[in-house]
C-alpha cells in the first residue's frame, strides 16, 4: 500500500471557514476536501433534512408510471412485484410490496433463482405472471436491458415499470414506464439512487395522490438505508438525507425481519454494522438457497415468525462463509499456480464453486492483488462470473470491449456479472487482459490510502471525535476520514486476534503513555514484527463499546 495526502486545502479559506463553523482547523480541513466550504453547506452537511429529497414527479416516466399501478388497482388486477436477489433488489421487492398491500390486497412477489433463471428480468418469471393472471409487473434493481423479455411479456398483454438504477444501452425496453435516473433523456436532480431508492421514489409518488407526506414513509428507510449501503452507492445529495434518516429508524424502530436479525448489535447501529452485519445475512439466502427467505423475513410482521426467519438465515450464512473461505484460498493457489501476479488481470476460474460467493471471492482477491478481477463459476453449460474493479478503472467499460465473448453482462463502474460460454473462456481472459493492459492508468494498480490529516493522538479529543461521527453515514464520496500519526509505540501488549489469528490488536501512544488508544489492524497480523520499536499510522477512528465503557478505538488501515 502507497500513502498519499489528498489535496491540500486554501489555508485562508480554511481558517475562514473554522472561524464561521467555530471549529477547530483540523475538522475545518476535512470538510474543506469534501467541498464544503461555507456555513451554509456545512449545515446541510450536519443536518440533513426531509425537505432536500427532490419531488418523485421530476423523474422521467414517474407520472405514467403512477397512472399504470392506479389503473391496475382500479380494475382490480394481479400486481407481481419483480427484483434481483441481492440486497438491493430483495429490500426493493420488500418495500415495494409492503406499501402495496397497504393500499390493495392483489399484490405477489417474484425473485428469480440465482441458479435455474440467472441475473435480471428471467422468462420463467414472465412465464409464472401469466399464469397467474398477471397484467402488471413492477420490475426493481433490474429490467433496463431486457428488450426481448418485456417484449415477451407484452404479447402476453403483461404491461412492465422497470425501476432500475444500472447503465441503460443505447436502446430501452418499451416498457410501460421506465424509471431510471441514468437514462440521457430523465433530468431527475440525483443520478445515483439504487434500485430500492428507485423504488421509494414510486412508493412516495404514489403516497401523493393519497395525500400522504414524507413522514408516512419514513418507516420505508430501513430498508433503503441498507440497500444504499450493500450497493455501494454514492452516500452524497440524496443518497445522504435518505441513509441519515434510514438509519435513524434503524435505531429506534425497524420492521421486525431486521430487528430479528440486528439482535447481536449492541450498540447503536452504524453504516458499518449495516454492510459487515445485516447485510451479508440478508443476502445470504439469496447466495447458497434462494432470496423468497430473505422477502419473507423482511415483510414479516410478526416477530416470533421473524427469529425463526432469521435463524434459517443465520444458518444459510454460516454456509457461506465456508464455501467463501474454501473458494478463496483455492483461487489463490490458482493465482500462485499460474505464475499471474504480474498480469493486469485476476481471471480464475473452477467448475465446482459455488455460484452465489464468486462476488465475495472477487472482492477479497481485489483486495489483495489489486487488479481488476473476475471469478467464474459453472452454472449448467454456461460459466457465470463476478467482476471488481479497483480505483479510477471502468470494468463495465472493459466488459464491452470484450462482448464478443460474452452471451451477457451488466453492472456499474466497480462490480459487474457476466455470462460466457466455456469454449470462450480463454478468448475471454485473453481479450480483458489485453483491454485492461492498454487502457489502465498504472497507478489506479497501485493500492493507495489517501490520507486526510496528519494528526497527534493528544488531538483525539471526545469533542473531535463527536464532529467526526456526526459526519457520518460515510460511504463513496463521503469515506470516514483516514489520520497519519507518525512516531508511535505500542505499550507492549501487541497480540494477534481473531480465529484465524489474522488480525492485529495493539495499544499505541506517542510521548505522553497517559493518553493511549486501543487500535485495531483487521488483516494486519502480519505487521506485529514491525511494533517492537517506533513508527507510522494510518487510521480511521470508530467508538468502541465494552461493558458500557465507550473510548475511542482507532481502526489501522496500515502500519510503517
Amino acid at each position: 500500500m502507497e500513502w498519499s495526502f489528498k489535496a491540500q486545502s486554501e489555508t485562508k479559506k480554511v481558517i475562514k471557514l473554522s472561524k464561521d463553523l467555530n471549529i477547530n482547523l483540523a475538522i475545518a480541513k476535512i470538510l474543506y476536501l469534501r467541498n464544503i466550504k461555507t456555513y451554509d453547506e456545512a449545515k446541510k452537511f450536519f443536518r440533513p433534512n426531509l425537505n432536500d429529497l427532490h419531488d418523485p414527479f421530476l423523474m422521467k416516466d414517474m407520472e405514467v408510471a403512477v397512472e399504470r399501478v392506479e389503473y391496475a388497482i382500479a380494475n382490480n388486477e394481479n400486481i407481481l412485484i419483480y427484483g434481483d436477489y441481492d440486497v438491493d433488489g430483495t429490500s426493493a421487492v420488500s418495500l415495494m410490496a409492503s406499501y402495496l398491500k397497504t393500499i390493495y390486497k392483489n399484490v405477489a412477489t417474484y425473485i428469480p433463482s440465482r441458479y435455474s433463471e440467472g441475473y435480471g428480468i428471467s422468462y420463467e418469471g414472465i412465464d409464472f405472471a401469466y399464469d397467474n393472471n398477471i397484467s402488471l409487473i413492477i420490475a426493481l434493481d433490474c429490467g433496463i436491458k431486457a428488450i426481448e423479455k418485456v417484449a415477451y411479456a407484452k404479447e402476453k398483454n403483461i404491461d412492465f415499470i422497470i425501476c432500475d438504477h444500472h447503465k441503460p444501452s443505447t436502446e430501452i425496453p418499451k416498457a410501460y414506464a421506465v424509471l431510471n435516473p441514468k437514462r440521457n433523456d430523465c433530468n431527475y436532480p440525483f443520478d445515483e439512487l439504487c434500485g430500492c431508492g428507485i423504488g421509494f421514489k414510486l412508493i412516495q409518488a404514489l403516497g401523493c395522490k393519497r395525500n400522504q407526506t414524507i413522514e408516512d414513509f419514513l418507516p420505508y428507510l430501513d430498508l433503503v438505508v441498507i440497500a444504499i449501503a450493500a450497493d455501494i452507492v454514492p452516500i452524497n445529495g440524496e443518497n445522504r438525507t435518505l441513509a441519515y434518516f434510514g438509519l435513524q429508524v434503524l435505531n429506534k424502530n425497524p420492521r421486525n425481519g431486521i430487528k430479528a436479525v440486528m439482535h447481536r448489535i449492541n450498540n447503536k447501529v452504524t453504516i458499518s454494522d449495516v454492510v459487515f452485519i445485516i447485510s451479508p445475512r440478508i443476502n445470504a439466502a439469496g447466495r447458497i438457497k434462494h432470496a423468497n427467505l430473505t422477502v419473507e423475513l423482511l415483510t414479516e410482521t410478526s416477530f416470533d415468525a421473524a427469529k425463526i426467519l432469521a435463524k434459517k438465515i443465520e444458518e444459510l450464512n454460516t454456509q457461506r462463509k465456508v464455501f467463501e473461505k474454501k473458494i478463496t484460498e483455492e483461487a489463490i493457489l490458482q493465482i500462485i499456480k499460474n505464475k499471474e501476479e504480474s498480469k493486469f488481470t485476476t481471471v480464475v476460474f473452477q467448475e465446482d464453486w459455488h455460484k452465489g460467493v464468486i462476488g465475495i471471492v472477487a472482492s477479497k482477491l481485489t483486495e489483495k492483488h489489486y487488479r481488476p478481477t473476475v471469478i467464474f463459476a459453472k452454472n449448467g453449460d454456461k460459466i457465470v462470473a463476478s467482476a471488481r474493479s479497483v480505483n479510477n478503472f471502468d470494468i463495465y467499460e472493459a466488459l464491452k470491449k470484450c462482448d464478443e465473448y460474452i452471451e451477457q453482462f451488466g453492472g456499474h463502474k466497480y462490480a459487474a456479472g457476466l455470462t460466457v460460454l466455456p469454449k470462450n473462456y480463454e478468448k475471454f481472459k485473453n481479450k480483458f487482459e489485453k483491454v485492461v493492459s492498454e487502457s489502465i492508468d498504472k497507478k489506479s494498480l497501485i493500492n493507495n490510502i489517501y490520507i486526510d490529516l496528519k494528526i497527534e493522538l493528544s488531538e483525539l479529543t471526545p469533542k473531535f471525535f463527536n464532529i467526526i461521527k456526526q459526519m457520518s453515514p460515510f460511504g463513496p464520496t463521503n469515506k470516514n476520514p483516514v489520520f497519519m500519526t507518525t512516531g508511535v509505540r505500542d505499550k507492549g501488549y501487541g497480540k494477534l486476534v481473531g480465529e484465524d489469528k489474522t488480525h492485529l490488536k495493539i495499544n499505541v501512544f506517542q510521548e505522553d503513555k497517559n493518553n493511549s488508544f486501543d487500535a485495531i489492524g483487521f488483516n494486519l497480523g502480519k505487521k506485529i514484527k514491525h511494533i517492537d520499536k517506533e513508527f507510522s499510522i494510518v487510521y480511521t477512528l470508530e467508538e468502541n463499546n465494552w461493558n458500557g465503557c465507550r473510548s475511542i478505538q482507532l481502526v489501522l488501515k496500515d502500519l510503517k
